[in-house]
C-alpha cells in the first residue's frame, strides 16, 4: 500500500470516522464539503486499499465476564514453528491478539480470562500443551490507561 494514494480528503474522512464509526455518511459529507456519494466511494476505496481494516462494534470484555486481561510472552522451540502454532492458538477464543515478535519472546499474545483460575486453565490446559511451545511468561494487565488509534496527520 502506498501512502501517496491517500490525500487530505481521505485523511479528513478517516479522522472523522475514527472518532465515530457510526456517523452517517451525510454528516461526514457535510463536514468535508463533498457529496455523500463521494464519501461512500472514498470509504470503499480505503477498504479495498486495506487502509480501513475492520468494522463493527468494540465490546468491553468485562461486561461479558472476562475481567482478566493478560499478555503472554511465548517462547517457541524454533521461531519457524510460528506457522504451526498460530492455527492452534486460533482455536482458543480467549486469545484476541497474537504477534510474532523480536526480543525475549517468539510471540506475544493478548487474552481475556474470566478470572485467575480460568487463566491458569488456558495456560496449563491449552497454550503450554501446543507442540513447539517451550515456555510462557504471564503479565496481567491491571488497567488499560490509554486506548486509541494512530493520529491522523495532514500534509
Amino acid at each position: 500500500m502506498s501512502m501517496d494514494r491517500i490525500d487530505n480528503l481521505d485523511r479528513k474522512i478517516l479522522s472523522i470516522i475514527m472518532r465515530n464509526a457510526r456517523i452517517p455518511s451525510k454528516d461526514v459529507a457535510v463536514e468535508c464539503g463533498v457529496s455523500r456519494a463521494a464519501i461512500h466511494q472514498r470509504i470503499q476505496r480505503l477498504i479495498e486499499m486495506k487502509v480501513i481494516t475492520g468494522s463493527g462494534y468494540t465490546v468491553n470484555p468485562k461486561s461479558l465476564g472476562y475481567s482478566t486481561c493478560t499478555y503472554i510472552g511465548v517462547t517457541l522451540e524454533r521461531g519457524a514453528m510460528y506457522r504451526e502454532v498460530v492455527p492452534e492458538l486460533e482455536k482458543i477464543p480467549e486469545v484476541v491478539e497474537c504477534n510474532f515478535t523480536t526480543g525475549p519472546y517468539s510471540m506475544l499474545l493478548k487474552l481475556y480470562a474470566r478470572d485467575n483460575e480460568h487463566l491458569m486453565e488456558l495456560l496449563n490446559g491449552s497454550i503450554q500443551n501446543i507442540p513447539g511451545v517451550v515456555g510462557t511468561e504471564t503479565l496481567i494487565s491491571l488497567d488499560n490507561s490509554i486506548h486509541r488509534t494512530i493520529p491522523m496527520q495532514f500534509h
